[in-house]
Protein backbone atom coordinates (compact mmCIF):
# COMPACT_ATOMS: atom_id res chain seq x y z
CA UNK A 1 0.00 0.00 0.00
CA UNK A 2 1.21 3.50 -0.76
CA UNK A 3 0.09 7.03 -1.48
CA UNK A 4 0.30 9.63 -4.21
CA UNK A 5 0.78 13.28 -3.28
CA UNK A 6 0.12 15.87 -6.04
CA UNK A 7 1.54 19.34 -5.43
CA UNK A 8 -0.49 22.16 -6.98
CA UNK A 9 1.97 25.11 -6.98
CA UNK A 10 -0.41 28.06 -7.30
CA UNK A 11 -1.92 30.51 -4.80
CA UNK A 12 -4.00 33.69 -5.14
CA UNK A 13 -1.65 35.49 -2.78
CA UNK A 14 1.30 34.71 -0.51
CA UNK A 15 0.52 34.04 3.16
CA UNK A 16 3.07 35.86 5.32
CA UNK A 17 4.22 32.71 7.17
CA UNK A 18 4.45 30.29 4.22
CA UNK A 19 7.71 28.93 2.81
CA UNK A 20 6.18 26.25 0.55
CA UNK A 21 6.77 26.39 -3.18
CA UNK A 22 4.02 28.18 -5.14
CA UNK A 23 3.43 30.93 -7.71
CA UNK A 24 0.73 33.60 -7.81
CA UNK A 25 1.03 33.71 -11.61
CA UNK A 26 -1.65 31.41 -13.07
CA UNK A 27 -0.55 31.65 -16.72
CA UNK A 28 0.92 28.16 -16.80
CA UNK A 29 -1.93 26.46 -14.94
CA UNK A 30 -3.17 24.30 -17.83
CA UNK A 31 0.39 23.43 -18.89
CA UNK A 32 1.11 22.45 -15.29
CA UNK A 33 -1.90 20.13 -15.10
CA UNK A 34 -0.72 18.33 -18.28
CA UNK A 35 2.81 18.09 -16.84
CA UNK A 36 1.50 16.60 -13.57
CA UNK A 37 -0.42 13.97 -15.55
CA UNK A 38 2.68 13.22 -17.62
CA UNK A 39 4.81 12.80 -14.49
CA UNK A 40 2.22 10.37 -13.10
CA UNK A 41 2.58 8.35 -16.31
CA UNK A 42 6.39 8.54 -16.34
CA UNK A 43 6.62 7.18 -12.80
CA UNK A 44 4.06 4.36 -12.89
CA UNK A 45 6.80 1.69 -12.76
CA UNK A 46 7.76 2.89 -9.26
CA UNK A 47 4.39 1.58 -8.03
CA UNK A 48 4.25 -1.56 -10.18
CA UNK A 49 3.62 -3.93 -7.28
CA UNK A 50 1.91 -1.39 -5.03
CA UNK A 51 -1.71 -0.45 -4.48
CA UNK A 52 -2.54 3.24 -4.12
CA UNK A 53 -4.68 3.79 -1.02
CA UNK A 54 -4.54 7.60 -0.88
CA UNK A 55 -4.47 10.46 -3.38
CA UNK A 56 -3.72 13.81 -1.81
CA UNK A 57 -3.94 17.19 -3.57
CA UNK A 58 -1.70 19.58 -1.60
CA UNK A 59 -0.04 22.88 -2.33
CA UNK A 60 -0.18 25.75 -2.86
CA UNK A 61 -3.93 25.89 -3.21
CA UNK A 62 -5.35 22.87 -5.06
CA UNK A 63 -8.89 24.31 -4.85
CA UNK A 64 -7.75 26.89 -7.46
CA UNK A 65 -8.01 24.09 -10.06
CA UNK A 66 -11.30 23.48 -11.86
CA UNK A 67 -13.19 20.28 -11.14
CA UNK A 68 -12.31 19.11 -14.67
CA UNK A 69 -8.58 19.58 -13.88
CA UNK A 70 -8.93 17.54 -10.68
CA UNK A 71 -10.96 14.77 -12.37
CA UNK A 72 -8.41 14.58 -15.19
CA UNK A 73 -5.60 14.00 -12.65
CA UNK A 74 -7.63 11.44 -10.66
CA UNK A 75 -8.47 9.60 -13.92
CA UNK A 76 -4.75 9.61 -14.81
CA UNK A 77 -3.94 7.90 -11.50
CA UNK A 78 -6.60 5.24 -12.15
CA UNK A 79 -5.35 4.74 -15.70
CA UNK A 80 -1.72 4.05 -14.73
CA UNK A 81 -1.87 2.69 -11.15
CA UNK A 82 -3.62 -0.01 -9.20
CA UNK A 83 -6.00 1.80 -6.83
CA UNK A 84 -7.64 0.26 -3.77
CA UNK A 85 -11.43 -0.07 -3.74
CA UNK A 86 -12.21 2.96 -1.55
CA UNK A 87 -9.17 5.25 -1.60
CA UNK A 88 -8.98 8.34 0.60
CA UNK A 89 -8.90 11.26 -1.87
CA UNK A 90 -8.17 14.56 -0.13
CA UNK A 91 -8.36 18.07 -1.54
CA UNK A 92 -6.71 20.94 0.34
CA UNK A 93 -8.92 23.99 -0.10
CA UNK A 94 -9.24 27.58 1.02
CA UNK A 95 -12.62 28.89 2.23
CA UNK A 96 -12.74 31.59 -0.49
CA UNK A 97 -12.63 28.89 -3.20
CA UNK A 98 -15.45 26.83 -1.71
CA UNK A 99 -18.76 28.38 -2.64
CA UNK A 100 -22.05 26.50 -2.55
CA UNK A 101 -21.84 25.38 -6.19
CA UNK A 102 -18.22 24.18 -6.01
CA UNK A 103 -18.85 22.17 -2.82
CA UNK A 104 -21.86 20.42 -4.42
CA UNK A 105 -19.79 19.55 -7.52
CA UNK A 106 -16.89 18.26 -5.39
CA UNK A 107 -19.32 16.13 -3.37
CA UNK A 108 -20.39 14.36 -6.59
CA UNK A 109 -16.74 13.68 -7.54
CA UNK A 110 -14.44 10.88 -6.24
CA UNK A 111 -12.96 13.39 -3.75
CA UNK A 112 -14.15 12.22 -0.33
CA UNK A 113 -12.13 14.31 2.11
CA UNK A 114 -11.68 18.08 2.39
CA UNK A 115 -8.78 19.75 4.19
CA UNK A 116 -9.83 23.37 4.71
CA UNK A 117 -7.25 26.04 5.58
CA UNK A 118 -9.22 28.06 8.13
CA UNK A 119 -6.20 29.05 10.35
CA UNK A 120 -8.35 31.41 12.48
CA UNK A 121 -11.96 32.56 12.73
CA UNK A 122 -10.83 36.14 13.51
CA UNK A 123 -10.28 38.73 10.77
CA UNK A 124 -7.37 40.49 12.52
CA UNK A 125 -5.43 37.18 12.65
CA UNK A 126 -6.23 36.45 8.99
CA UNK A 127 -5.02 39.93 7.98
CA UNK A 128 -1.79 39.48 9.96
CA UNK A 129 -1.17 36.21 8.09
CA UNK A 130 -2.27 37.73 4.74
CA UNK A 131 -4.87 35.02 4.16
CA UNK A 132 -7.12 35.42 1.11
CA UNK A 133 -10.36 34.76 3.03
CA UNK A 134 -12.24 36.35 5.93
CA UNK A 135 -14.06 34.86 8.92
CA UNK A 136 -17.52 35.13 7.31
CA UNK A 137 -16.29 33.03 4.35
CA UNK A 138 -14.78 30.48 6.78
CA UNK A 139 -18.04 29.96 8.62
CA UNK A 140 -20.21 29.90 5.50
CA UNK A 141 -17.92 27.39 3.81
CA UNK A 142 -17.93 25.04 6.83
CA UNK A 143 -21.68 25.31 7.13
CA UNK A 144 -22.15 24.12 3.52
CA UNK A 145 -19.21 21.67 3.40
CA UNK A 146 -20.37 19.82 6.52
CA UNK A 147 -23.74 19.16 4.83
CA UNK A 148 -22.08 17.44 1.85
CA UNK A 149 -18.88 15.94 3.27
CA UNK A 150 -18.58 13.70 6.29
CA UNK A 151 -14.77 13.60 6.28
CA UNK A 152 -13.48 17.14 6.82
CA UNK A 153 -10.32 18.38 8.48
CA UNK A 154 -9.48 21.99 9.17
CA UNK A 155 -6.21 23.76 9.96
CA UNK A 156 -5.93 26.11 12.92
CA UNK A 157 -2.84 28.10 13.90
CA UNK A 158 -2.00 28.92 17.52
CA UNK A 159 0.71 31.09 19.07
CA UNK A 160 -0.25 34.05 16.84
CA UNK A 161 1.16 37.30 18.34
CA UNK A 162 -1.38 39.04 20.61
CA UNK A 163 -3.84 36.12 20.50
CA UNK A 164 -5.39 35.85 23.96
CA UNK A 165 -6.23 32.51 25.53
CA UNK A 166 -9.92 33.41 25.35
CA UNK A 167 -9.68 34.09 21.63
CA UNK A 168 -7.94 30.75 21.10
CA UNK A 169 -10.68 28.95 23.07
CA UNK A 170 -13.29 30.67 20.84
CA UNK A 171 -11.42 29.46 17.74
CA UNK A 172 -11.56 25.85 18.97
CA UNK A 173 -15.21 26.11 20.04
CA UNK A 174 -16.22 27.59 16.69
CA UNK A 175 -14.52 24.68 14.91
CA UNK A 176 -16.27 22.15 17.18
CA UNK A 177 -19.67 23.71 16.51
CA UNK A 178 -19.51 22.32 12.93
CA UNK A 179 -18.92 18.73 14.13
CA UNK A 180 -15.61 18.51 12.26
CA UNK A 181 -14.11 15.02 12.88
CA UNK A 182 -10.45 16.03 12.40
CA UNK A 183 -8.37 19.08 13.30
CA UNK A 184 -4.75 19.82 12.37
CA UNK A 185 -3.22 22.55 14.49
CA UNK A 186 0.24 24.11 14.30
CA UNK A 187 2.17 26.77 16.18
CA UNK A 188 2.91 29.84 14.08
CA UNK A 189 6.57 29.42 13.18
CA UNK A 190 8.77 32.08 11.66
CA UNK A 191 10.58 30.68 8.64
CA UNK A 192 13.51 32.58 7.10
CA UNK A 193 12.79 34.40 3.81
CA UNK A 194 9.08 34.85 4.63
CA UNK A 195 7.17 38.13 4.86
CA UNK A 196 6.42 37.35 8.52
CA UNK A 197 10.14 37.18 9.30
CA UNK A 198 10.70 40.54 7.59
CA UNK A 199 7.80 42.18 9.49
CA UNK A 200 9.20 40.90 12.80
CA UNK A 201 12.73 42.10 11.92
CA UNK A 202 11.31 45.56 11.16
CA UNK A 203 9.45 45.60 14.48
CA UNK A 204 6.00 45.82 12.83
CA UNK A 205 4.79 42.57 14.43
CA UNK A 206 5.77 40.95 17.72
CA UNK A 207 7.61 37.65 17.45
CA UNK A 208 5.49 34.63 18.50
CA UNK A 209 6.09 33.63 22.12
CA UNK A 210 6.95 30.02 23.02
CA UNK A 211 5.30 30.51 26.39
CA UNK A 212 2.02 31.60 24.77
CA UNK A 213 2.21 28.79 22.20
CA UNK A 214 2.64 26.25 25.04
CA UNK A 215 -0.48 27.63 26.81
CA UNK A 216 -2.47 27.44 23.57
CA UNK A 217 -1.21 23.89 22.94
CA UNK A 218 -2.29 22.77 26.44
CA UNK A 219 -5.75 24.33 25.99
CA UNK A 220 -6.09 22.63 22.60
CA UNK A 221 -5.07 19.14 23.77
CA UNK A 222 -7.33 19.25 26.85
CA UNK A 223 -10.33 20.67 25.00
CA UNK A 224 -10.17 18.22 22.08
CA UNK A 225 -9.56 15.23 24.35
CA UNK A 226 -12.72 16.12 26.30
CA UNK A 227 -14.62 16.18 22.98
CA UNK A 228 -13.58 12.63 22.05
CA UNK A 229 -10.66 13.44 19.75
CA UNK A 230 -7.54 11.26 19.78
CA UNK A 231 -4.26 13.17 19.71
CA UNK A 232 -2.67 10.66 17.34
CA UNK A 233 0.16 12.90 16.07
CA UNK A 234 1.60 16.06 17.59
CA UNK A 235 -0.31 18.39 15.24
CA UNK A 236 -3.25 16.12 14.47
CA UNK A 237 -6.42 15.24 16.33
CA UNK A 238 -9.03 12.85 14.96
CA UNK A 239 -12.23 11.23 16.08
CA UNK A 240 -12.01 7.41 15.89
CA UNK A 241 -12.03 6.27 12.20
CA UNK A 242 -11.15 9.77 10.99
CA UNK A 243 -7.35 9.78 11.21
CA UNK A 244 -5.74 10.96 7.96
CA UNK A 245 -4.75 7.75 6.14
CA UNK A 246 -2.42 9.79 3.91
CA UNK A 247 -0.48 11.42 6.74
CA UNK A 248 -0.47 8.30 8.91
CA UNK A 249 1.28 6.49 6.04
CA UNK A 250 4.07 9.13 6.09
CA UNK A 251 4.60 8.70 9.82
CA UNK A 252 4.61 4.91 9.61
CA UNK A 253 7.28 5.00 6.87
CA UNK A 254 5.12 3.74 3.99
CA UNK A 255 6.03 4.37 0.36
CA UNK A 256 4.68 7.46 -1.41
CA UNK A 257 5.22 9.30 -4.68
CA UNK A 258 5.27 13.11 -4.76
CA UNK A 259 4.16 14.58 -8.10
CA UNK A 260 4.78 18.21 -9.11
CA UNK A 261 7.40 20.89 -8.49
CA UNK A 262 9.09 20.63 -5.04
CA UNK A 263 7.19 17.41 -4.20
CA UNK A 264 9.05 14.76 -2.18
CA UNK A 265 8.92 10.96 -2.59
CA UNK A 266 10.01 8.07 -0.37
CA UNK A 267 10.46 4.37 -1.18
CA UNK A 268 11.82 3.04 2.11
CA UNK A 269 15.46 3.25 0.97
CA UNK A 270 15.75 6.68 -0.61
CA UNK A 271 14.14 10.08 -0.65
CA UNK A 272 13.81 12.19 -3.78
CA UNK A 273 12.48 15.65 -4.51
CA UNK A 274 11.50 17.55 -7.63
CA UNK A 275 12.89 20.92 -8.70
CA UNK A 276 11.08 23.86 -7.05
CA UNK A 277 10.61 25.90 -10.23
CA UNK A 278 7.39 25.73 -12.28
CA UNK A 279 8.87 26.61 -15.69
CA UNK A 280 11.86 24.26 -15.36
CA UNK A 281 9.61 21.50 -14.05
CA UNK A 282 7.21 21.77 -17.03
CA UNK A 283 10.08 21.98 -19.54
CA UNK A 284 11.77 18.90 -18.09
CA UNK A 285 8.59 16.78 -17.96
CA UNK A 286 7.73 17.78 -21.54
CA UNK A 287 11.12 16.33 -22.52
CA UNK A 288 10.27 13.07 -20.67
CA UNK A 289 12.87 13.82 -17.98
CA UNK A 290 12.21 13.68 -14.25
CA UNK A 291 13.56 16.90 -12.70
CA UNK A 292 14.49 15.30 -9.39
CA UNK A 293 17.37 14.62 -7.03
CA UNK A 294 17.72 11.47 -4.93
CA UNK A 295 19.36 10.84 -1.58
CA UNK A 296 19.92 7.28 -0.33
CA UNK A 297 19.30 6.99 3.39
CA UNK A 298 22.07 5.64 5.59
CA UNK A 299 21.35 3.44 8.58
CA UNK A 300 21.77 6.52 10.80
CA UNK A 301 19.28 8.51 8.66
CA UNK A 302 16.74 5.71 8.90
CA UNK A 303 17.14 5.45 12.66
CA UNK A 304 16.82 9.22 13.15
CA UNK A 305 13.74 9.40 10.93
CA UNK A 306 12.08 6.54 12.79
CA UNK A 307 12.81 8.19 16.16
CA UNK A 308 11.51 11.57 14.91
CA UNK A 309 8.26 10.23 13.42
CA UNK A 310 7.73 7.60 16.13
CA UNK A 311 7.87 10.15 18.93
CA UNK A 312 5.39 12.40 17.14
CA UNK A 313 2.70 9.69 17.10
CA UNK A 314 0.69 7.49 19.47
CA UNK A 315 2.43 4.46 17.88
CA UNK A 316 5.76 5.48 19.42
CA UNK A 317 9.11 3.73 18.92
CA UNK A 318 9.18 -0.07 19.00
CA UNK A 319 12.23 -1.14 21.03
CA UNK A 320 12.06 -4.53 19.32
CA UNK A 321 12.24 -2.87 15.88
CA UNK A 322 15.23 -0.74 16.97
CA UNK A 323 17.14 -3.83 18.10
CA UNK A 324 16.13 -5.88 15.06
CA UNK A 325 16.92 -3.23 12.42
CA UNK A 326 19.71 -1.22 14.05
CA UNK A 327 21.28 -3.58 16.60
CA UNK A 328 21.66 -3.94 20.35
CA UNK A 329 24.28 -1.17 20.52
CA UNK A 330 21.81 1.32 19.05
CA UNK A 331 19.05 0.20 21.41
CA UNK A 332 21.37 0.73 24.39
CA UNK A 333 22.22 4.20 23.07
CA UNK A 334 18.53 5.07 22.70
CA UNK A 335 17.64 3.92 26.21
CA UNK A 336 20.65 5.66 27.77
CA UNK A 337 19.75 8.98 26.11
CA UNK A 338 16.05 8.56 26.92
CA UNK A 339 16.79 8.00 30.63
CA UNK A 340 16.57 11.65 31.82
CA UNK A 341 13.27 12.11 29.90
CA UNK A 342 11.90 8.88 31.39
CA UNK A 343 12.86 10.11 34.87
CA UNK A 344 11.09 13.43 34.45
CA UNK A 345 8.00 11.75 32.91
CA UNK A 346 8.32 13.26 29.43
CA UNK A 347 8.76 9.73 27.99
CA UNK A 348 7.39 6.36 29.07
CA UNK A 349 7.88 2.70 28.10
CA UNK A 350 4.85 0.42 27.86
CA UNK A 351 4.67 -2.92 26.01
CA UNK A 352 8.22 -2.54 24.68
CA UNK A 353 7.25 0.80 23.09
CA UNK A 354 8.77 4.18 23.89
CA UNK A 355 6.20 6.99 23.67
CA UNK A 356 5.95 10.63 24.59
CA UNK A 357 3.70 11.59 27.52
CA UNK A 358 1.26 14.52 27.75
CA UNK A 359 3.97 16.39 29.65
CA UNK A 360 6.54 15.84 26.89
CA UNK A 361 4.39 16.45 23.80
CA UNK A 362 5.07 20.15 23.31
CA UNK A 363 8.82 19.46 23.51
CA UNK A 364 8.79 16.32 21.32
CA UNK A 365 11.12 17.63 18.61
CA UNK A 366 13.75 18.62 21.18
CA UNK A 367 13.45 15.30 22.96
CA UNK A 368 13.80 13.44 19.65
CA UNK A 369 17.00 15.34 18.85
CA UNK A 370 18.45 14.10 22.19
CA UNK A 371 17.93 10.55 20.93
CA UNK A 372 19.38 11.05 17.45
CA UNK A 373 22.49 9.25 16.36
CA UNK A 374 25.31 11.42 15.05
CA UNK A 375 27.73 8.57 14.45
CA UNK A 376 27.44 4.85 15.13
CA UNK A 377 31.11 4.63 16.07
Amino acid sequence: MGGIYIHIPFCKQACHYCDFHFSTNMKKKEEMVLALAKELELRKKEFQNQTVETIYFGGGTPSILTLDNLLFLIDTVYKHYQVTKNPEITLEANPDDLNDEKIKLLAQSPINRLSIGIQSFFDDDLKLMNRAHNSVESKKCLEIASQYFENITIDLIYGIPNMSQQKWIENIETALSYNIPHISSYALTVEPKTALNTLIQKGKINAPSDEMAKKHFDILTQKLKSEGFIHYELSNFGKPDYFSINNTAYWLGKKYIGIGPSAHSFDGRSRSWNIANNSLYIKSIQSNLLPSETEFLSSIDKYNEYVMTGLRTIWGISLQKIELEFGKKTLDYLLKNAQKHLENNALEIKNETLTITEKGKFYADGIASDLFLLNLE
